[in-house]
């Protein structure tokens, strides 16, 4: 009878020993696991091969082998051969970018505690300050890093995979954005682009605990966003 990935999978965490404050499992030695499990250790080792491919299982020198739960390699990977394959497009990947985005700020809203928020806010004035002085990578890595943290806020590990996927095949796209925005955009009296300060009121909704106002303010942001024409530099 052939045994399914996602059957073994069961089947192994059963036979797993968990590892006392970590969520990693132990596996025992590849000769008992494959007599437990009534496999040859050749298709023992085929299976193995390819969960320790995906990220569910890893080996450490003189400890054993573990399954766990993976990083975040599996889903940029996926996403990036996907997307030179041609089966996902980047119009695909930017819509759900701005579905997950809203739906997180939404859901943040209501777990966003003052030291969130001041962080948040933080980053926004980083953003502001390092486009003001012509850092544009600074002002990118910032607001990266505002979405990232938003994210963390929230706390759901399928939404934070599904985030880091789409972070990392829109990367460069999402710089690139950036740079239209310096060429094409005019400052505020203040000298701060819309771009940069359209985050601000994403923030206040956060500290007003508003979710409705969080989504729409997650909106306009995305909203402006499209908005930018083409730069000349493309």
């Amino acid at each position: 009878m052939t045994t399914t990935l996602e059957t073994l999978v069961s089947r192994l965490v059963a036979l797993a020993v968990e590892e006392e404050g970590s969520s990693a499992r132990r596996l025992p030695p590849e000769r008992e696991l494959g007599d437990a499990l009534g496999m040859s250790r050749g298709a023992l080792r085929e299976h193995l091969a390819v969960l320790e491919r995906l990220g569910f299982l890893h080996r450490t020198q003189g400890r054993g082998t573990y399954i766990d739960a993976p990083g975040d390699d599996f889903v940029r990977s996926y996403f990036t051969i996907a997307r030179e394959l041609g089966y996902l497009t980047d119009s695909q990947f930017a819509e759900s970018r701005v579905l997950l985005e809203e739906a997180v700020a939404e859901a943040a809203a209501a777990r966003a505690t003052a030291i969130d928020v001041a962080h948040l806010r933080e980053l926004v004035d980083q953003m502001v300050a390092a486009t003001r002085s012509g850092d544009h990578e600074a002002a990118f890595e910032a607001d990266v890093a505002f979405h990232r943290s938003l994210q963390s806020m929230v706390d759901n590990p399928v939404l934070r995979l599904i985030h880091e996927g789409l972070s990392h095949v829109l990367r460069e796209t999402i710089r690139v954005r950036r740079l239209d925005a310096v060429a094409v955009e005019t400052p505020d009296a203040d000298g701060v682009l819309r771009t940069d300060s359209v985050h601000y009121p994403i923030v206040d909704a956060l500290e007003a605990g508003d979710a409705e106002a969080a989504r729409a303010a997650m909106r306009e942001h995305f909203r402006n966003w499209q908005s930018l024409p083409i730069a000349a530099h493309r």
